[in-house]
């Protein structure tokens, strides 16, 4: 019964969902007051991760929250964003991304069952 109270805590508290809101749009304005080419580089990096989120997002929420500290630091003490992140962005969402819960750590865990349901473990014999 926990795990469905959860679940309603969780996906359909109307307060929570609007508190949330409030603080995503917060976010979004400190985004907007960054310089263009850092604005550029997050949405980038923003729309990228959004692609592999899992769950209810709240692991991209804060992978996001602590993106724009970043980014405010870096513009702060007059670097270009690519010093930031480094010429490869795609390798540095690939780090940020590296504790969140994504559909591709799903994708893998389904596989790897589908076929443990099927064949069983590496000690039994082949069938």
């Amino acid at each position: 019964m926990s795990d469905l109270s959860d679940f309603f805590n969780n996906y359909f508290n109307i307060k929570k969902i609007a508190a949330e809101k409030r603080e995503y749009k917060r976010s979004m304005a400190r985004v907007e007051a960054l310089p263009e080419d850092y604005r550029y580089v997050f949405k980038k990096i923003q729309n990228h991760m959004w692609k592999f989120a899992s769950g209810s997002g709240m692991d991209m929420i804060t992978i996001q929250s602590d993106l724009i500290e970043l980014f405010e630091e870096g513009a702060a003490d007059g670097k270009r964003v690519l010093e930031v992140t480094g010429e490869d962005v795609a390798a540095f969402c690939d780090e940020l991304l590296r504790n969140a819960r994504t559909y591709t750590e799903d994708w893998r865990a389904a596989l790897n069952r589908d076929i443990k349901n099927k064949l069983g473990t590496g000690t039994e014999k082949a069938r």
